[in-house]
């Protein structure tokens, strides 16, 4: 977390970052902000956008420093720093995977490699699997991932930790990218995409596009409420004086433990990325059971990880103006519909004059911003209808047939969206993915109210809002100068 910008690095625009004509305003980054620059700023911008490396100090490196910071720009390392890497790999009751991890690992020859049995019924099990090519530890019961992680590393001596789940098969060259990132000193986690390996069953299909390892393809500064807001240590790298500073994964957590680490590092100053050209492929899980399993067991990790980051959970985080439209639309008939129409344009020309000598075509953008916000709020309030208020929502559906109908639109519209957004023909009809979305989406609920339950807290299940000076939480996000 050295001042100033490493060398060889240079910089690209994100796809969604929108500059003004006169170059002086960005919108764009995760949360959304707009920047505000001075003449002599807007040519630093253009200078770091030029497509050669940033200097190293000055204003440009400044300017580069604070995109890289709002998530408006995504680097491009020159080159791969030379640092030793210790392979970590937690495992209990996974030798067969853990043997063909090891075949197929692709890191350079003398590469540390641990291996941490975290509790394996047969003893004799991992020993065998790993055959002399790693060192192995064991737990002689099994303490959760993020203890036999933290033994992992601690026992190891890379200046870099890669950690690597024993079921995940590594794509060509996943590890030079990741190190790559670590040519900036402020880079202390780079994390892969993880894909769920493909197959012919309809598990297999369904997993190859939902799983809720796989963070899509799209690159990514990582932070609480971001766009990419986590990243799961299935894969990951970490630099070892992180991992030092923060005294390692949380003991008592045995889910979320990573999605804490990633908060924790970023709140202790730390970058974190998503490269998402890097992949690796995860084994699905072995039955619907298991899958049914896995989402409760993530859903109960959201109040604790609230409990730990206040205001960082959430089931949704929209505007107040846009959760009034889609209420009055949802369940106050035809008059309601208007109304929440109504609600909708206006907030959105509110928008404008904020917006006005900041931007090109002030009522244009704040229509496409904010209509196109509300939008996208109207599915991830019916996602979350059924990933953390489907008690609620069945109640009143057994009294009124408004709610009913929202209910069902609830399941069905972003079911509907994610498979479009999975491809041309993802393999699987649109019923069945309906329902196995809707099954997907109330375990993770199930898990939610699990865990609230457990920590006696109701803030994992509240929406967060923006939109009303003096009311709302508002996300910080807005115009900035620089």
């Amino acid at each position: 977390m050295a001042e100033g910008f490493p060398e060889h690095i240079a910089l690209a625009l994100d796809a969604e970052t929108r500059r003004s004509a006169d170059g002086r305003s960005l919108l764009g980054g995760a949360p959304m902000r707009l920047l505000r620059f001075s003449e002599a700023g807007a040519d630093a911008v253009d200078r770091v956008l030029a497509g050669g490396p940033v200097p190293t100090t000055g204003p440009d490196a400044q300017v580069a420093r604070r995109l890289l910071d709002a998530g408006m720009v995504h680097p491009r390392p020159g080159r791969t720093p030379e640092v030793t890497v210790s392979v970590v790999v937690p495992v209990r009751d996974h030798a067969v995977e853990l043997g063909a991890l090891l075949d197929e690992l692709q890191v350079p020859a003398g590469t540390e490699v641990v291996v941490v049995d975290d509790g394996t019924a047969d003893p004799t099990a991992v020993p065998g699997a790993v055959a002399g090519r790693a060192t192995v530890l064991r737990h002689d019961r099994s303490l959760g991932p993020g203890a036999a992680r933290d033994t992992g590393w601690r026992a190891s001596s890379g200046e870099v930790v890669a950690f690597v789940d024993a079921d995940v098969v590594p794509g060509p060259g996943w590890l030079d990218p990741l190190l790559a990132h670590l040519a900036d000193p402020a880079v202390g986690i780079v994390a892969p995409r993880v894909r769920s390996r493909p197959g012919p069953s309809l598990l297999e299909r369904y997993e190859r596009h939902r799983s809720p390892l796989d963070l899509g393809d799209r690159e990514a500064r990582v932070v609480p409420r971001g766009r990419v807001s986590y990243v799961p240590t299935a894969t990951v790298v970490c630099r070892r004086e992180l991992l030092e500073q923060l005294d390692g994964f949380e003991p008592g957590m045995r889910v979320g433990e990573d999605v804490d680490l990633v908060w924790r590092a970023v709140e202790s100053g730390w970058t974190v990325r998503y490269e998402p050209a890097a992949e690796v492929e995860h084994r699905p899980r072995a039955d619907w059971g298991a899958l049914v399993r896995q989402r409760g067991a993530y859903g109960s990790a959201a109040a604790p990880l609230d409990q730990r980051h206040p205001g960082s959970v959430a089931p949704v985080e929209l505007n107040a103006w846009s959760l009034a439209a889609w209420v009055l639309a949802a369940l106050g008939g035809r008059t309601g519909a208007l109304a929440g129409t109504g609600v909708a344009i206006g907030s959105s020309l509110a928008l404008a004059p904020k917006l006005r000598g900041r931007l090109d075509r002030p009522v244009r953008t704040s229509l496409r911003l904010a209509g196109g916000g509300t939008l996208q709020a109207g599915a991830w309030l019916g996602r979350s209808v059924w990933r953390a208020w489907l008690p609620f929502a069945v109640v009143g559906s057994l009294r009124s047939h408004r709610m009913r109908r929202a209910t069902l639109a609830a399941a069905v519209v972003p079911a509907l969206l994610d498979r479009r957004a999975a491809g041309p023909d993802p393999g699987i009809d649109p019923v069945r993915w309906t329902l196995l979305h809707a099954l997907d989406q109330a375990a993770y609920c199930a898990g939610v109210w699990r865990g609230a339950c457990r920590c006696r807290s109701a803030r994992a299940l509240l929406p967060r809002l923006s939109g009303i000076p003096g009311v709302t939480r508002d996300s910080g996000t807005g115009p900035a100068r620089g």
